[in-house]
């Protein structure tokens, strides 16, 4: 029997001898590798922690001590010794275990995470309770590097530091977030040293010991080294002595020994103290430590090589950063901004190609909305490129920055709609009722690959403010794109793709392919469909839709979206504002709740927005139809 078989809660690894952790740790790496090679998911990451997460869960007692792994990129060394070893191998498969912290799998996971920068606020939260019931736990926030780049991070910091009361804040400083940091501690270590008074210092020494007789020269060289020792010796720890925090490191975060020792002195340190740990991303695995953003998040790939299996069609994400470099090429006003998503956005060509018209603004979705906006004021065209479910966190900017202002920001929208086994905290499920919202902005979605090229060409000529396309983490429905130049879509225009007279389905984006094929079933069983490719969710093509009501009296809408505030609510408005409310009409959206993790294809049958459940809802309700008024 292996070590990490032995491991049912992490009391049982205080019954390990020394030796045995460093075993323990090896399986862990082991495990962790040959899992994701065949499940993908976070793979640097998690080597990288490996030590830590011994050294924290033989300090602590945890459920009682509270641990809270900010984003949650690093949890898989927390699941192995938590209880979850003997489920891990359906890590982020329907119905198996989670890629993230999760409240609901386990007692050990005091708090959800998988957005970046939230660990310390929420572990102050903690910290205040336990304080206002008199108990005496402890609670421990880990934060990468990467995450402290967010603002959230330095709101919590301040408000920890000015509440003094005790709190543990480990900073895992490996130097990435998921592209290679940007900002963060090194460039604000950087600052400081070159401040004015920093500097008026050096100068003072240098000049004193130059004019010291028998000595010039060489005194100021000693001056020099003198002045790099007291940076290396001070510099680190200011910035969070001034916020409150006693600061402690950095300390190598592979030493289990020395992590051990320093944990157990600082639970009796009293008030808000941050330890500064150095780890090496991808640890004991030679491909990640050699390309740590590759194996960041990373797809099935052999163990033994560290090669990826070979995908299938291009992306839509593939097909977006093509098309930037297209669009730039032609445009030199335009540029590109991302949040700590170069790779992931596929727009890593774009910095290559084009280096001083892209802007990494690290995990920051606030500010590069707002960034975007000053971009854009100034007469440029920003193709400001974030995730779904991270641009959620930029919805104040959007409005008061952007939109108010009638700024011309393209707002690309990667992972727009179920994204599969990273589950319900990462699913775009929420951006058109968000963006739809906002006066005059224009939401699209592509039904392929060709059609984004459209729309990314339609946006950056869009003479009018806000402009969103949103679009899948999900293969292009063809082989390749055709090699034409792209064309300007006229604004809220849909396009028809069959024609029928019982029902007419609008599809908006991803769900036209599943709604053609589900045409197809409705035919087999009598019943005639047409289908539009919907194109636009603001403004909507109400011309269309009026006919449609007028022509074939049933509407049904069919989207990739949470049904409040969406499509389905567009089409409504229209027909109400037009005195249609009484058409008969079907919404075909995802379900109310948030939706669990799993492959893609799996996730959208289960909600019905495949073929087959987009055929037996309207079929079901067409039916039922025809025998009320039969």
């Amino acid at each position: 029997m292996s070590l990490l078989e032995r491991i049912h809660s992490p009391a049982d690894l205080k019954t390990l001898s020394r030796p045995q952790l460093d075993q323990l740790a090896a399986e862990m790496r082991h495990v962790i590798i040959q899992t994701v090679a065949r499940r993908a998911g976070h793979l640097a990451p998690n080597l990288g922690v490996v030590e830590l997460t011994l050294a924290l869960h033989r300090v602590f007692d945890s459920p009682r001590d509270k641990i809270i792994w900010d984003v949650g990129h690093q949890s898989y060394p927390h699941k192995l010794v938590t209880g979850r070893f003997e489920q891990f191998d359906t890590l982020r498969s329907l119905g198996g275990i989670r890629g993230y912290p999760s409240r609901a799998e386990s007692e050990h996971d005091p708090f959800g995470t998988c957005h970046g920068s939230t660990s310390i606020s929420a572990a102050l939260g903690f910290v205040v309770a336990r304080d206002l019931k008199g108990e005496d736990s402890h609670v421990v926030a880990v934060i990468g590097d990467g995450a402290l780049t967010g603002g959230m991070a330095y709101e919590g910091l301040n408000n920890a530091g000015e509440l003094g009361k005790r709190l543990i804040v480990i900073l895992n400083d490996n130097e990435w977030s998921i592209s290679p940091n940007v900002g963060a501690i090194a460039r604000y270590l950087t600052r400081l040293t070159t401040h004015r008074f920093y500097r008026q210092f050096e100068r003072d020494v240098y000049e004193l010991l130059g004019r010291v007789p028998r000595l010039g020269a060489r005194a100021q060289e000693a001056a020099r080294r003198i002045k790099e020792g007291l940076s290396n010796l001070v510099v680190p720890g200011v910035l969070f002595e001034e916020l409150g925090f006693k600061y402690y490191g950095p300390i190598d975060g592979h030493d289990l020994d020395l992590l051990m020792h320093t944990l157990g002195e600082l639970k009796e340190v009293p008030g808000p103290v941050l330890l500064h740990v150095v780890t090496r991303k991808g640890k004991g695995y030679g491909p990640a430590e050699s390309d740590a953003g590759t194996f960041h998040g990373v797809g099935v790939f052999d163990p033994e090589t560290g090669t990826a299996s070979k995908g299938g069609r291009k992306t839509y994400t593939h097909a977006f950063g093509e098309t930037a470099v297209e669009i730039a090429a032609k445009l030199p006003n335009v540029v590109a901004v991302t949040a700590a998503m170069t790779d992931n956005t596929g727009l890593k060509p774009f910095a290559k190609r084009f280096p001083d018209r892209f802007f990494d603004v690290g995990m920051a979705e606030e500010h590069g909305v707002t960034f975007s906006a000053g971009l854009a004021a100034a007469g440029l065209i920003p193709l400001t490129t974030i995730y779904s479910t991270f641009l959620q966190r930029g919805i104040d900017q959007i409005i008061h920055d952007v939109a108010v202002q009638d700024l011309h920001v393209v707002f690309c929208i990667d992972r727009a709609g179920l994204v599969g086994e990273d589950g319900g905290p990462q699913h775009g499920a929420f951006d058109v009722t968000f963006m739809r919202m906002i006066p005059g902005m224009v939401v699209m979605q592509p039904r392929n690959g060709e059609e984004l090229r459209d729309m990314l060409w339609t946006a950056v000529q869009h003479r009018g403010g806000p402009i969103a396309v949103r679009y899948p983490r999900a293969n292009l429905p063809e082989e390749s794109l055709p090699q034409r130049e792209p064309e300007i879509l006229a604004l809220g225009v849909s396009e028809q793709m069959r024609a029928g007279g019982d029902v007419a389905i609008l599809a908006l984006g991803t769900m036209v392919a599943p709604a053609l094929a589900a045409a197809d079933a409705l035919a087999a069983e009598g019943i005639s469909a047409t289908v539009v490719n919907a194109r636009f969710a603001a403004p909507v093509d109400e011309s269309a839709i009026l006919g449609l009501a007028r022509s074939v009296g049933r509407l049904v809408t069919v989207e990739e979206n949470v049904p409040t505030g969406g499509f389905a609510d567009a089409v409504h408005q229209c027909l109400a504002r037009h005195d249609h409310s009484t058409t008969p009409i079907l919404h075909i959206a995802l379900p109310d709740q948030f939706v669990t993790h799993g492959k893609r294809d799996e996730l959208l049958a289960k909600v019905g927005l495949d073929a087959p459940g987009i055929a037996r809802r309207v079929l079901e309700w067409v039916r039922a139809h025809q025998r009320q008024y039969s």
